[in-house]
């Protein structure tokens, strides 16, 4: 009964040592890219928000 959670994990680890993993500079700049593109959208959202907050308050409301 014991066996499979033992034989998963074993085989886990032999999986783990296949993997690529990035070296320490390139997660640095995935990092990176990531924050500046969230920022970016989120100002771009915020624009928008913004922009269709003042559209309805000056013609509809």
């Amino acid at each position: 009964m014991t066996t499979k959670p033992v034989e998963f994990l074993k085989e886990t680890r032999m999986e783990m040592k296949k993997v690529t993993w990035p070296t320490r500079e390139e997660a640095l700049n995935y990092t990176v890219a990531i924050v500046v593109i969230s920022a970016a959208v989120a100002f771009f959202l915020g624009g928008l928000d913004f922009l269709f907050q003042w559209i309805l308050n000056k013609f509809v409301l």
